[in-house]
């Protein structure tokens, strides 16, 4: 479903550059592809909320609590905080916070095994602070300062989202071209990460650039800006951070990971909401512990 969603936000709508066509939308059949999707993910969210719904009145002790049952104690208490708000936060989260969260996760794991000397240190770390727990805790994941760092050379060679779309406030000037005041502003962080003139040997996965270097994922140095930068910055980045770091964290762990026999690593990339590989990864995981 988040890969639907995925393949239809970059689609070329004419109604978005030339709104007078805005009818060749139709002919194209983008708008009876968006009702389609959009359909299905309305009953796919009204099946999500029912069931939080009956779960809750079992009032079982047990049961975790979720985004989604915080929305319907919202609800509760605000009568005009409808379903359909309900469902357009989840979808915020079920597309923002799923395709860019796998994707990073993919070229992490990508990139440890094309470098298996990173890979082997991320894993001596992981499996140091773990010890003997048998298990990755949520208060391990501030310990593990060199999966830290893999994880920012990952965003900084393959930032989930390529471009970054902001509006200008007021009419500007940058380098010569005049820039009018409400003008969406197409910001190009893929070839940023990428600049030579920005970055060391720029094409090379070196987690270790960012040891000694007071870069984080707040946009604040405009060299360095996976998750945008300004008041319209990635709202879910901290989320998107715990999930990739804990995620990598346990694939490291439990296993360890080699290429299928005979079969080389495609980096080519597909360019859409996320930059994802065009051929996804296979690799082959040996459970360390049996």
């Amino acid at each position: 479903m988040a890969n639907k969603v995925g393949k239809l936000l970059p689609a070329f709508c004419f109604g978005d550059i030339f709104p007078g066509l805005w009818w060749m939308d139709f002919l194209t059949g983008l708008i009876g592809r968006l009702k389609k999707v959009s359909k299905e993910l309305d009953s796919f969210f009204d099946q999500i909320i029912d069931e939080h719904l009956i779960q809750n009145k079992h009032n079982d002790p047990d049961y975790n609590k979720d985004f989604v049952d915080l929305l319907l104690e919202v609800q509760n208490d605000n009568l005009h905080f409808t379903r359909d708000y309900m469902k357009a936060m989840i979808l915020d989260l079920f597309v923002g916070g799923t395709d860019t969260t796998s994707t990073t996760i993919e070229w992490a794991m990508m990139e440890l095994v094309k470098n298996p000397n990173v890979m082997k240190k991320a894993q001596e770390e992981v499996r140091k602070v773990v010890g003997k727990k048998n298990k990755v805790y949520d208060g391990d994941i501030h310990q593990m300062e060199y999966l830290k760092l893999v994880v920012k050379e990952t965003l900084r060679l393959h930032p989930a989202v390529a471009l970054n779309v902001l509006v200008s406030s007021t009419i500007t000037n940058v380098q010569g071209y005049h820039v009018p005041a409400k003008t969406a502003v197409f910001i190009n962080n893929w070839s940023i990460h990428r600049d030579p003139k920005l970055w060391d040997r720029p094409e090379e996965f070196i987690p270790e650039r960012f040891s000694e270097n007071p870069i984080d994922f707040q946009g604040k140095d405009f060299k360095y800006i996976p998750f945008g930068t300004g008041r319209r910055s990635c709202p879910g980045l901290l989320f998107a951070i715990v999930a990739v770091e804990f995620a990598i964290a346990n694939l490291l762990y439990w296993f360890d990971w080699e290429i299928p026999c005979g079969e080389e690593i495609d980096i080519t990339e597909s360019f859409g909401l996320t930059v994802s590989k065009k051929i996804p990864l296979r690799l082959v995981p040996t459970s360390h512990f049996s």
